[in-house]
């Protein structure tokens, strides 16, 4: 580093990256600040700076350098900043420690971690910490880099990995392999070692009767509730399997439940017809959850509840390093709790950009009039949630409805009083079952087109 450039980094002053030190006396106290930067974002000390912001310098010898760095060599695991020396003036320098952000986090200084809030340096909680220790254990040994005990190539869908590949070579994301040859396909995927299979295999490809017995947490739960909380369930259905089979069970329960909405504009005649919530980014949100949920919770899940003013897509374990719901709405790295897997819905095509999953969530969102999806961490679950537009969107009154919907709706058009459950099924001299019926009516409320009166066995449904 030059003077000039030590100055213009002293021009911004202290922060949670940058700590002045009058002279290498505090050198303790600087050692826990290089301790605190390795634990997050990294950042310099420099001695020979007040804390006014003076470059000032000191006088230097080996000695001074040879303490230093002594002093930093206390900090566990090994650390080794960048240390060098700007001259002031004839007898005075600048040394300036540079330190990137530590790759084996947490670091302790004196059996002390630290970390850094705004310009100071404090003690680390014992939860930061664990939490920390935890995430570099996780980066080694993890559930989806586990052998899938008893698992073999016979239990997986080859369909499935031989599409995943032709996928990944026609958009680019992966050079032609030479091969179908499932172990090969497997071994370039990275999901597979010396003949052994990744538990990220069976949780991407496995067989759904395989997976119902040995990874019951490999399940989709879906639901639709009338009106705004879970007292009443229009719809509630489960689905075991892969996260390809989840994912496209999850996209199929959307299109048959959720209504089209329409909207007006202004100066235009024609009206604009358009999903309720946007498809990519409910499938965004999907994805997310599939690839960073905690598959080591036994009785984990994913959960997709539609209410009469929102979606909510819900995955099983907190946010991982550091990250809070807020940060996920601006540039941030990408870090999957379950890298094998997310990398393989990335060559897919499933997942479009590293980091920036939620950001397009938000952008595909407003760009259709929504609010901003919101996320929740709240105990071991992560929720996303997309809230529906104002009343200025109006649902489609019989436009795109099936043929069984729109005898029921006929059904209840001309009933005056409405129709319980039992009614519209025995008019229908039982073509539909209560599910098949259940479906239907929630559809129907959903357009806009019937309400119901009354809860339970009593409940009575009417056209609007």
């Amino acid at each position: 580093m030059t003077l000039d450039q030590i100055k213009a980094l002293v021009a911004s002053g202290e922060s949670e990256t940058l700590e002045f030190k009058a002279t290498t006396g505090t050198r303790r106290e600087a050692a826990a600040t290089v301790c605190a930067m390795l634990n997050q974002r990294g950042g310099h000390v420099l001695f020979g700076v007040t804390h006014q912001g003076a470059v000032v310098g000191q006088s230097v010898g080996d000695r001074t350098i040879e303490d230093v760095s002594a002093e930093i060599q206390r900090i566990d695991p090994p650390a080794f900043p960048e240390i060098e020396r700007v001259q002031v003036s004839a007898s005075r320098e600048v040394i300036a420690v540079r330190v990137a952000p530590g790759s084996s986090q947490p670091y302790q200084y004196r059996n002390v971690a630290y970390r850094r809030v705004g310009n100071t340096t404090r003690r680390m909680s014992a939860a930061e910490h664990n939490r920390m220790l935890f995430e570099r254990m996780h980066a080694e040994q993890r559930w989806e880099n586990q052998s899938a005990a008893g698992w073999t190539v016979d239990d997986l869908d080859l369909a499935e990995i031989r599409n995943t590949i032709a996928e990944a070579v026609r958009i680019g994301r992966l050079d032609e392999p030479g091969t179908r040859e499932p172990e090969d396909l497997l071994r370039g995927l990275g999901l597979m070692r010396d003949g052994v299979l990744f538990r990220a295999a069976a949780a991407l490809f496995g067989k759904r009767e395989r997976l119902e017995s040995d990874m019951p947490q490999c399940l989709l739960r879906v639901a639709r509730f009338q009106g705004l909380d879970r007292s009443e369930f229009l719809d509630n259905r489960q689905f075991n399997g892969n996260a390809f089979v989840l994912l496209a069970s999850a996209e199929r329960f959307l299109r048959d439940t959720l209504p089209i909405a329409s909207r007006f504009e202004s100066g235009r005649m024609q009206r604009i017809d358009e999903p309720l919530y946007p498809p990519l980014a409910t499938r965004e949100a999907l994805a997310n959850a599939l690839c960073h949920r905690d598959y080591a919770l036994g009785g984990g899940s994913i959960g997709l509840a539609i209410y009469d003013d929102r979606l909510e897509v819900t995955s099983t374990g907190p946010l991982h390093f550091g990250l809070t719901p807020d940060d996920l709405f601006g540039p941030h790295e990408s870090r999957p709790w379950n890298p094998l897997i997310a990398r393989t819905f990335y060559r897919r095509g499933i997942i479009e950009e590293w980091g920036r999953g939620t950001i397009k969530m938000a952008d595909l969102a407003t760009s259709m009039g929504l609010p901003r999806p919101e996320i929740e961490e709240r105990g071991d679950c992560v929720t996303v949630r997309f809230r529906r537009k104002d009343a200025s969107f109006v649902q489609r009154a019989g436009a795109g409805l099936t043929e069984q919907q729109e005898e029921v709706l006929a059904l209840l058009r001309h009933s005056g009083g409405g129709l319980a459950l039992r009614e519209i099924r025995s008019l229908l001299d039982g073509q539909l079952s209560d599910s098949q019926l259940r479906r239907c009516l929630a559809a129907l409320r959903a357009a806009g087109l019937a309400f119901a009166t009354g809860h339970g066995r009593g409940a009575r449904w009417k056209a609007t």
